[in-house]
């Protein structure tokens, strides 16, 4: 429906959506209905609720005053515009929390409920929100639009947790694993936690937003006015490679590097695994990213963990249990959340089938890419969902 746009709208089967619109007893499901489908699509867009959200909505399925007969680049280079973001940022990110909220609001006008506009108050149901299962687990639900919209509120919400425990089950085999949606940099009391890297173990400089340059920033010592006293991770990691890697030249991808903390060990932090997933892409700043090499390189932390922790035996040291994944390749590398958490959770179901006992943890740290985890991770039946197409 975005690529067609409403002038095209003609052209499609839309089993689903004509559906949707039909009334009770009107017909049947696959008889066209092309006007009812357009006020369908358009009372969901306008029960967002204003603001970006509704307008870029608005745009990318030419909804928008005199954008009907738009090319869908023209739309969405638009609807970049009102983020104020490159096109290729837009359609990585924003898009998709963008065309999840109107097909949140579809599905409310489906089910006989009244649309409701993210910002118009908590999300959760009272069912959810005022009793939790007696293990601490929160169900997906609780990872819902209230968390993802920045719109004003007519009145105070509740903040979203930035904790989830949730079940899964792989292999015949339950249990849990818990969700972070916050920083990186604010992970306590995890044995390991996985960067992702590229394939020449360079790190990023320390103020960038990136996983790997926020664990550099947190890892390295510093003295008490703020001054760099060793920059402990980037030192370990350039160790690593001079001893491993041929000088010069890149790893295979997959290649995992351990070093130790730095100064995050003071958060309980005890190893960072990087995980060489990106590949750079010559004479350009961007990367180019496999699925089969993020499943590559998380399997082998998984042998990484064991083959450490048969040091720490022999060394009297406790065993490392706690791991903490990123969506790898989910950022510069182009992968999409959904292929990126596709990709990760193979080598997580392997481990778990095989009766790897772990503690589990996903860091991501935008809500909307929570909710999408969170819901791929209720849905584990031995293989996740698979995100649709725009």
């Amino acid at each position: 429906m975005r690529r067609a746009g409403i002038v095209r709208l003609r052209e499609l089967r839309l089993p689903v959506l004509t559906g949707m619109s039909a009334s009770p007893g009107e017909g049947s499901p696959g008889e066209p209905r092309f006007p009812a489908v357009e006020r369908l699509l358009r009372t969901a867009v306008a029960a967002i609720g204003g603001g970006t959200l509704q307008e870029a909505a608005e745009f990318s399925l030419g909804l928008a005053q005199g954008t009907r007969d738009w090319p869908p680049a023209d739309r969405r280079r638009r609807a970049a515009q009102v983020y104020g973001v490159s096109v290729e940022r837009f359609r990585k990110n924003q898009e998709l929390m963008v065309l999840g909220q109107v097909a949140e609001q579809l599905v409310r006008l489906a089910s006989g409920a009244p649309a409701q506009p993210p910002a118009t108050g908590a999300a959760v149901p009272a069912s959810d929100a005022g009793t939790a299962p007696a293990d601490g687990s929160a169900p997906a639900s609780a990872l819902t639009s209230a968390s993802v919209t920045s719109e004003p509120s007519a009145r105070p919400r509740p903040l979203a947790p930035s904790h989830h425990r949730i079940p899964v089950r792989a292999g015949g085999h339950g249990g849990h694993v818990t969700l972070h949606v916050h920083a990186v940099d604010l992970l306590r009391d995890i044995d390991v936690v996985v960067s992702p890297s590229n394939t020449h173990l360079a790190l990023p400089e320390p103020y960038k937003s990136s996983v790997a340059a926020s664990l550099r920033r947190a890892g390295a010592v510093r003295d008490p006015a703020g001054r760099l006293v060793e920059d402990s991770v980037r030192d370990e990691l350039r160790a690593w490679s001079d001893r491993f890697a041929a000088p010069g030249l890149s790893v295979a991808p997959g290649t995992v590097a351990p070093t130790g903390a730095g100064a995050l060990a003071w958060q309980g932090i005890r190893r960072i695994f990087h995980a060489a997933v990106a590949v750079p892409r010559p004479g350009t700043n961007d990367y180019d990213v496999q699925p089969a090499d993020v499943t590559r390189a998380v399997t082998r932390v998984f042998a990484l963990l064991a083959e450490e922790n048969g040091r720490s035996a022999d060394a009297g040291l406790p065993p490392l249990r706690s791991l903490c994944l990123p969506l790898l390749g989910a950022g510069r590398g182009g992968l999409t959340p959904a292929v990126s958490f596709a990709a990760v959770w193979a080598a997580v179901e392997a481990e778990l089938a095989r009766g790897g006992d772990w503690d589990l943890h996903f860091l991501v740290r935008r809500p909307e890419r929570a909710l999408l985890v969170a819901e791929l991770l209720a849905s584990t039946d031995g293989a996740p969902t698979e995100e649709p197409g725009p």
